[in-house]
């Protein structure tokens, strides 16, 4: 009795330790995964960054390609990605597909229809929100893959300042001089005709001329 009893206990244990295996090996599996997963998505992102940094690049480069020798009021930008890559001066190696998930990016245009910018569709959280390079600076906080548009020109690409109009004068009829310019602090300038002034007299006591020696 007594060692059937023992034999009774010791399977117990024994199912106790399966069974605490088991658990132990499922949260091994799940912690396993999900680095997994994270290692994966930062490959993705930085793939995501890399790719979408060259995209912007070469919209910028499209843009200076076609307006050379030309006036033409804002940015030149393709119908496709595939422009980009074309001879004799491709501005892009490939056409890149979207990093995150596979397929094509989500397409930003301008009015009149042409691709100035990509971003993602995923909507996934990204694990990088600050200290973006220099040309993604406006990047800065935002939680959403979709929320990184790449396009030329962004928030951070710096824009040359517009040129200031010069202030007219006011307006000189016909036929009359023009209006003087002004003299240094502290002297008037006479008015048309009038003759200058004249020279200040010195301040201070004044002597009598002396008188001719008498003969």
């Amino acid at each position: 009795m007594v060692r059937g009893r023992l034999c009774q206990e010791e399977r117990g244990v024994t199912y106790l330790l399966v069974m605490l295996a088991v658990v132990l090996i499922g949260i091994s599996v799940t912690v396993a995964a999900k680095q997994w997963k994270a290692v994966v998505q930062r490959e993705k992102e930085a793939d995501l960054l890399a790719r979408g940094i060259e995209v912007q690049t070469a919209l910028a480069v499209y843009s200076a390609q076609q307006k050379k020798g030309r006036v033409v009021p804002g940015e030149i930008y393709p119908l496709t990605l595939e422009e980009l890559t074309k001879q004799p001066k491709p501005a892009l190696r490939k056409a890149y597909k979207d990093p995150m998930t596979g397929n094509d990016w989500e397409y930003v245009r301008d009015p009149t229809g042409r691709i100035k910018g990509v971003r993602s569709k995923s909507k996934a959280e990204p694990f990088k929100q600050k200290d973006f390079p220099p040309l993604l600076r406006h990047f800065d906080g935002l939680t959403n893959y979709n929320d990184w548009v790449f396009q030329y020109p962004n928030a951070s690409t710096p824009q040359a300042p517009a040129a200031q109009p010069a202030t007219p004068g006011p307006p000189t009829a016909p036929g009359q001089p023009a209006p003087p310019a002004p003299g240094p602090p502290g002297l008037r300038t006479p008015p048309p005709g009038s003759s200058p002034p004249a020279p200040p007299v010195p301040s201070g006591p004044t002597e009598s001329p002396a008188a001719p020696p008498q003969q």
